[in-house]
């Protein structure tokens, strides 16, 4: 019995490799078939990106100032009394050497 089960376990896994050999094959002959639509495709993504990056830049960078206005605006009063602060604190003699 066990002479049977190791011979279908053998029988199986040689399936599963000719399975995965002609998988591969298959895989391959795609690949080389549509590798100019591939390139193709890579060229037109590059085109699309150069029109595209510019604007995105410009979003980008406009976002970022509206988004640091949006959180300095608030906190100006807060600059200002810490200046203020300052201000009064700092000596306007000079150290002393020690």
């Amino acid at each position: 019995m066990a002479f049977v089960a190791g011979f279908f376990a053998i029988a199986f896994a040689a399936m599963v490799v000719g399975a995965m050999t002609v998988a591969l094959l298959f895989k391959v002959v795609i690949r080389l078939i549509l590798l100019p639509l591939l390139l193709l495709k890579w060229i037109v993504a590059g085109l699309v990106m150069a029109v595209v990056a510019p604007v995105l830049l410009v979003v980008g960078v406009a976002l970022a100032l509206a988004f640091g206005l949006v959180i300095a605006v608030p906190l100006l009063p807060l600059a200002v009394v810490g200046l203020l602060i300052a201000l009064l604190v700092k000596s306007t003699r000079r150290p002393v050497a020690l």
